[in-house]
């Protein structure tokens, strides 16, 4: 096996594969980055058992060529040792030699690099082929699914479904992303062009990691079945396992009716949670935002510190007085998810799950429960 190859999108391509190749492993091939030069180009493979990426650097980018003198082959190289040698070399191109299927010899005309490789076969078999129920969404949209529902997943592993978004079609052209870590939630839906249904549950770590991956293409392909999720974008392929298990039912906490509204400048409670946050500690971890049609005030106290209190300038409060105390970082982060210039605090009183809404879009919703103070 041998090719030279331009560096930067060997690079980029290298960068992508290896975010799923972990450093150590109980299955010490997967600590490899799997290399398959064939008649698509260079087929880059990276897997930690939870997610597999697969990214092709081709032979011609329009007109130019990126892979010349090419033989054709596989081999396993460490993830991280190529992808470190080859950031860190000058030339522009690179040259790519196995020599008695053990040792990789990498040269850029100035730096030349002798790297151990292993065999192919060593390499776990990965399936990539779509099966289930399959569907095209553009990726802006899959973009905003992720940003404004997997936040409010669960970072603990004591329940791993909560750990998870939960994807919902139901035939009717929407795709609906769930989240939540039983003291928030956090619902988006967007349209797709297809009449799907299923459901599954996806780790929200691993859907950050796939919407980073496919920004900035236009559409990306997504397939489903019960084991794993494929996400097809360009010229790079991510699977990950679902985590078995019911979701949580979360469609019957989300209020219908409230009798208290809240709207103000976004940016305005962000700034306000985030100075009173200072006085926030395990012990006393929650805010409280007390309400009337004349005034708004945020409050924190801390017994060990002290207190503060801020008076929001832009709102607008409709309702009797009403005071709710809460985590400020579950505010910040809806809020920020929401992206809108101003937000709308729907309440039913004071201990029920409230809503915050960005009031030009109903399509995301931010529920979260209050916290009792004393």
């Amino acid at each position: 096996m041998r090719f030279t190859i331009k560096k930067d999108p060997f690079l980029k391509t290298l960068t992508i594969a290896g975010r799923a190749a972990p450093v150590k492993s109980a299955v010490p091939a997967l600590s490899n980055i799997k290399f398959d030069l064939n008649e698509k180009g260079l087929e880059l493979t990276g897997c930690n058992g939870e997610m597999t990426i697969d990214s092709v650097v081709p032979y011609m980018i329009g007109e130019e060529e990126i892979i010349r003198s090419a033989s054709m082959g596989k081999i396993l190289v460490s993830a991280h040792y190529i992808t470190e040698a080859i950031r860190r070399m000058e030339g522009t191109e690179i040259h790519f030699e196995v020599v008695d299927s053990s040792l990789a010899k990498i040269d850029d005309g100035r730096t030349s690099i002798k790297l151990v490789c292993a065999n192919a076969e060593e390499y776990p078999d990965i399936d990539l082929e779509e099966s289930g129920q399959t569907f095209e969404m553009s990726t802006p949209d899959l973009l905003d699914l992720v940003e404004q529902s997997a936040f409010a997943a669960s970072s603990k592993e004591t329940k791993p479904v909560l750990s998870a978004v939960n994807l919902e079609a139901c035939g009717d052209g929407t795709l609906v992303a769930t989240a939540t870590d039983a003291a928030r939630m956090a619902r988006k839906s967007v349209s797709i062009n297809a009449d799907v249904r299923f459901k599954c549950n996806v780790p929200a770590r691993i859907l950050g990691d796939i919407a980073h991956l496919i920004e900035g293409t236009g559409s990306v392909r997504v397939s489903v079945d019960d084991k794993k999720a494929l996400f097809r974008a360009g010229m790079t392929v991510v699977s990950t396992r679902l985590i078995p298990g019911d979701y949580p039912v979360t469609k019957s906490i989300i209020p219908t009716n409230f009798n208290y509204f809240l709207e103000a400048n976004s940016q305005e409670l962000i700034n306000a949670m985030g100075r009173l946050s200072i006085f926030i500690t395990e012990k006393d971890g929650a805010v409280k935002l007390s309400m009337n049609e004349s005034e708004v005030e945020v409050y924190a106290k801390n017994e060990a510190s002290g207190s503060a209190n801020e008076k929001i300038q832009t709102f607008s409060f409709v309702g009797e007085s009403l005071s709710v105390s809460f985590n400020p970082a579950y505010i910040v982060d809806a809020i920020k998810a929401l992206r809108s210039e101003d937000v709308t605090l729907c309440f039913v009183n004071e201990m029920k799950p409230f809503v915050i809404k960005n009031p030009k879009d109903p399509s995301a919703v931010e529920l979260i429960t209050p916290m009792r103070t004393y």
